[in-house]
């Protein structure tokens, strides 16, 4: 009964726990709220530890389905389940779920229990997001978890928290209205089912699909985000805590990846072949343009959110290339992208934590105090210059593999991202980490304390170790990947005529 059940403890779970974290009041029994905020955040990983190991990789049918009524009168169901894909992104999120808690420990000092619970709650929310086969289930979900990001950036957030949160919240509220006028076109003509599934069975003309498609654009490539819909972005990460900035690059933005690769490229295949010309543009843009505009950045969270917007860059291109390596190594970037940047940002959250600065010229020489720090800070940085050996390489690879595949120029194009993420990152870390030291508050810094070390340690081990031997996650979501391409084949148009043209 538990095994039948488990997807629903994974959402329900940290909801739950985290309006018990709310419960416990002020910050007179903060260490409480934290502790309990650990407990519900580890459980709910240990539950979604199961999912893995009981998962069946030899079939691409969804798997620990649940189906309940929830709202019989418009034929709306509690329906969830997962596949290979939903499956990595759900334990991506129960994992980092883990680190923001123990990341803010300490730093976190006013409103902690308000503060936690908000965490647990949108963990919840998002695994319901990766986990929803009804698409209004899906909206719910996609929506919510809107408040708690918003509630985060808005009380803990810097300076100009309030101009951060209402552009984050008008650029993807706007877009998912469109996102569910679509749902309730399609529901009409599924004959009155907004089961996604029934979706996928439609035969819509191609000015249907068109139509459809950008509705799903404007809400997907929003939280992407995809150029030149980006400018929220850079804000909303200068802003929120570092906890925020961890949840926003290393999980709400693969949400958006994750729409188009269950609604836009199955239930659109005509129009998604017509239109591969313009995401591969914009994907381009976004790893070569956005590459040489985190460059110029002398904020090093400003950096890393353009850098985010670079690398998610490679996704797109990856899913909208129509062929396996391309695909999966999409899937492999978002997973690494989650890996890499919340550690990045982490990484500035110490620093800040110390001199209250994200400025890099305020640095240099900080590995003659923090000698512990810039090590980890250093394989980040080259898994994020997507270094072989760390997990940035793989997808990155993988991406410009199958980006051979369609054309020469478009894999040319994609693979400058190996010179600027090199030049960005690396740059930025020889200018805070080494050289004399120019700011007397640097010579008063202390390196990184047990709490830190063991979250920088726990995604040091999963950047390595999914650079190292990326075959679980690959075999895991095979046959996910190749249904997904089968459905997504198109009908009227050829993949490589689309690009080409």
């Amino acid at each position: 009964m538990l095994t039948q059940n488990l997807l629903s403890l994974a959402i329900w779970l940290p909801i739950l726990g985290g309006v018990a974290v709310l419960a416990t009041g002020s910050d007179a029994r903060a260490p409480l709220a934290r502790a309990l905020s650990l407990i519900i955040a580890v459980a709910t990983f240990v539950v979604t530890i199961p999912l893995f190991t009981g998962f069946n990789a030899h079939t691409a049918a969804m798997q620990y389905v649940e189906l309940r009524d929830w709202i019989p009168a418009f034929n709306i169901h509690y329906h969830l389940g997962i596949d290979g894909i939903s499956l990595l992104l759900v334990l991506l999120t129960s994992f980092t779920s883990i680190i923001v808690v123990i990341a803010g420990w300490q730093v976190i000092q006013e409103k902690v229990a308000q503060y936690l619970a908000a965490f647990l709650i949108m963990e919840g929310l998002m695994i319901g997001v990766f986990s929803a086969l009804d698409a209004i289930l899906f909206y719910v979900f996609w929506e919510a978890m809107l408040i708690p990001m918003f509630v985060i950036i808005g009380m803990w957030g810097g300076p100009n928290r309030v101009y951060a949160t209402i552009k984050f919240f008008l650029y993807t509220l706007l877009g998912s209205v469109l996102m569910l006028v679509a749902f309730v076109y399609l529901y009409l003509k599924a004959g009155k089912s907004f089961d996604i599934h029934a979706f996928y069975a439609l035969k819509l003309s191609l000015t249907e699909q068109v139509l459809i498609f950008f509705a799903f654009f404007a809400a997907f490539a929003v939280k992407v985000p995809m150029w030149p819909v980006h400018t929220w972005l850079p804000d909303a990460h200068v802003e929120a805590p570092t906890g925020g900035s961890v949840v926003l690059a290393a999980i709400m933005l693969k949400m958006g990846a994750y729409g188009f690769l269950r609604f836009s490229l199955p239930i659109l295949p005509d129009a998604s072949h017509e239109l591969a010309w313009f995401m591969i543009a914009l994907s381009l843009i976004a790893i070569v343009y956005i590459g040489l505009v985190a460059l110029v950045q002398e904020d090093m969270k400003k950096l890393i959110a353009y850098s985010s917007i670079a690398h998610m860059g490679f996704v797109t291109l990856g899913l909208f290339i129509f062929n396996a390596q391309g695909a999966e190594g999409a899937i492999i970037q978002m997973i690494s992208h989650g890996f890499v940047s919340g550690a990045l940002f982490l990484c500035v959250g110490v620093l800040y934590d110390r001199l209250h600065s994200r400025n890099i010229a305020d640095y240099g020489g900080v590995v003659n105090r923090m000698p512990v720090f810039a090590s980890f800070m250093m394989l980040f940085s080259m898994a994020n210059a997507g270094l072989p050996g760390t997990s940035g390489f793989v997808g990155e690879f993988l991406v410009i593999l199958g980006a051979f595949q369609a054309s020469f120029w478009i894999a040319f194009l994609a693979a400058t991202t190996l010179i600027f993420g090199a030049a960005y990152s690396l740059w930025m870390y020889k200018r805070v980490i080494f050289g004399g030291v120019q700011n007397p508050a640097v010579e008063k810094l202390e390196d990184v304390n047990w709490r830190e070390v063991l979250f920088l340690t726990l995604l040091a081990i999963a950047v390595l170790a999914m650079g190292i031997w990326p075959a679980p996650l690959l075999d895991v979501m095979h046959v996910s990947v190749d249904e997904l391409l089968r459905q997504a084949s198109a009908t009227k148009i050829d993949a490589l005529t689309a690009i080409v043209r």
